[in-house]
């Protein structure tokens, strides 16, 4: 196979790189206030953001995505996609539609006029029309009040059986870049491209709910709470302790988070938490976990797992910046094991194994660096997030387990050889998958979710250990170093990744990354 992998990088030489020193990114601030009613499953909230020009160009208008209006009717393009996809089509059951409603759009004071967008399937986008341009370097503040009506879960946001997910919730600017703007319509098979912010919020909820939220929860004798019960059951894993609440009626909870994507959080009553530390070489993370109280669950280990996945990804690629890192247990959902978020994510694969579970928390906590630290744009590369992060996922299932996600059960002959043989035979075995759809195929162009998975998640991995077999998983490391030092907290381009890697191998990868645009096999 080793000669196989070689045959792309025959006319590789070495070259000298430059660096664009013109790129900037819009600057935001939120500040918000939101209030769960569990009786009807809606958020009544407000918000105010920070926005500031950092662009070369005087901005008119900006596009907002109104997320929660993707679940409103089966007109929209939420809908549109999962029916035309056989293998999601039985999520369309009998569910509850959900939207975002009381919009009262005001900029630095004065009422801003909106505009729906021209694709009548785009109901959760909108176009806030500014009273006066926003000239490059100027500043805005943008206020709304508005009310969410969940949806019943059934993609990522939603309620279920007293859990609620809050994800995609508030009215959030579209990216601005270089390349104009980015608005698009939520979508199942399809994820996100979001502005760095920082966010200032407060969640009002019943008392006796537990949270998990993007950010560090900012009420001290709360967040002492959630420590010492959970560093009890961290320790005694098989006597635990479920939360049972400081005070009856309502508590609200404050929550920061700095350089960021996005922000997002679930409640449930009941959960058990786990806590721990994480020590990096230069900080040391809080680490949560929250999950239901059932009898012989596999999660009572899962804050190990967190831990493990941080120090892992923390090692090949970057250490982790972010102060926590948590994970939540969500109602079960086959179409999909989890969804990341900022210092949290959802876990939603059944409880089956524990290296299925550890390596689903090990895939969903490795966002926090290919979505949340590498801003990619998700949906035109998906590529660049999920398949990168499918890389590390597989080389941390295979150190771990000899074990491998996408490939379900593994003969034991192959699971008894060494590391490197053990991933020979499973990347030769994913040479033998059909994988027609080009990487570089934006999310909504997939025609199925297998096609998605295939050509988002296991070719790029594949792609990135042929440059493995070739240069070595040092050096291989070292480059994703390269591009994390260089694009931390930014909107990396596919180009820019490029850049980075050539700059840390000192050679020309244009060979490799053509192949980035390759349908069929990349053997061939």
């Amino acid at each position: 196979m080793k000669k196989i992998f070689t045959i792309f990088f025959l006319t590789i030489v070495n070259i000298g790189f430059a660096q664009d020193s013109s790129y900037w990114q819009q600057y935001l601030k939120y500040d918000m206030e939101a209030t769960l009613n569990d009786k009807d499953n809606s958020i009544t909230a407000k918000e105010t953001i920070t926005y500031k020009n950092n662009s070369p160009e005087t901005l008119p208008f900006i596009w907002f995505h109104l997320w929660p209006n993707g679940y409103k009717n089966d007109s929209t393009a939420l809908f549109k996609q999962i029916r035309n996809d056989l293998s999601r089509k039985e999520k369309l059951g009998k569910i509850i539609y959900g939207f975002i409603e009381g919009l009262d759009f005001k900029v630095n004071g004065k009422t801003a006029k909106t505009q729906p967008h021209p694709n009548p399937e785009y109901i959760d986008i909108i176009k806030v029309v500014l009273p006066e341009p926003l000239k490059p370097g100027a500043t805005a503040t943008i206020a709304t009040g508005f009310k969410v009506k969940l949806p019943s879960y059934f993609s990522r946001s939603g309620f279920a059986d007293g859990e609620y997910m809050i994800c995609q919730w508030y009215p959030k600017p579209a990216v601005f870049d270089k390349k104009g703007w980015h608005e698009f319509p939520y979508l199942d098979m399809g994820e996100f491209y979001s502005e760095y912010a920082d966010y200032n919020v407060k969640l009002t909820v019943p008392a006796d709910y537990v949270v998990g939220a993007t950010g560090v929860m900012q009420n001290k004798e709360e967040l002492e709470y959630y420590k010492s019960i959970g560093k009890k059951n961290t320790e005694n894993r098989t006597n635990q302790i479920t939360y049972k609440p400081l005070k009856t009626g309502s508590k609200t909870l404050h929550y920061i988070a700095q350089d960021v994507p996005d922000f997002a959080w679930f409640a449930e009553k009941g959960l058990i938490i786990e806590y721990d530390t994480i020590q990096l070489k230069d900080k040391t993370v809080d680490a949560f976990t929250y999950y239901h109280n059932n009898p012989n669950t596999l999660w009572n280990n899962s804050i190990d797992y967190v831990k493990d996945a941080v120090h892992h990804y923390s090692n090949w690629i970057g250490a982790y910046e972010y102060p926590a890192v948590q994970a939540f247990e969500g109602p079960k959902n086959n179409a999909s094991g989890g969804m990341e978020y900022p210092m949290i994510t959802l876990i939603t694969s059944p409880d089956a194994k524990k290296e299925s579970l550890d390596g689903v928390i090990a895939h969903e906590v490795g966002h926090n660096w290919f979505m949340s630290m590498l801003g990619s744009n998700e949906r035109m590369h998906t590529w660049q997030d999920e398949g990168m992060n499918s890389y590390y996922q597989f080389r941390y299932e295979a150190e771990k387990y000899r074990s491998n996600s996408m490939m379900g059960e593994i003969p034991d002959e192959v699971r008894k050889l060494p590391q490197n043989q053990f991933q020979d035979r499973v990347y030769g075995a994913m040479t033998q998958i059909p994988m027609n759809t080009p990487m570089e195929t934006p999310s909504a162009d997939f025609k199925t979710s297998e096609d998605y998975a295939l050509s988002s998640y296991i070719k790029p991995a594949l792609w990135i250990y042929l440059l493995e077999h070739q240069f070595g998983q040092d050096k291989v490391d070292k480059a994703f170093q390269q591009y994390f030092n260089d694009w931390k907290n930014k909107h990396p381009q596919p180009e820019d990744m490029k850049a980075s890697f050539e700059k840390s191998l000192g050679t020309n990868l244009d060979q490799f990354f053509n192949l980035l645009n390759k349908q069929g096999s990349l053997l061939q």
